[in-house]
């Protein structure tokens, strides 16, 4: 494909919504991704922390496992 101008190029010859729609929604994908999984490995250290410390509050009272 030839363009002449950049109209024509974001048209991508009448399916310009379709092209840069799917890059949009990969960029928003690439962005989003690593943040949540950031979120749910922060959550999954504070969810184990929590158990350990629970298990070494229940050791020092002498309450079995």
């Amino acid at each position: 494909m030839e363009w002449h101008s950049l109209s024509e190029f974001l048209a991508m010859g009448g399916r310009g919504g379709f092209v840069w729609g799917a890059y949009g929604t990969m960029a928003a994908l690439m962005v989003v991704e690593p943040l949540l999984a950031r979120w749910r490995h922060r959550a999954a250290r504070a969810a184990i922390a929590e158990r350990l410390a629970d298990e070494a509050a229940a050791r020092a009272a002498g309450e079995p496992r």
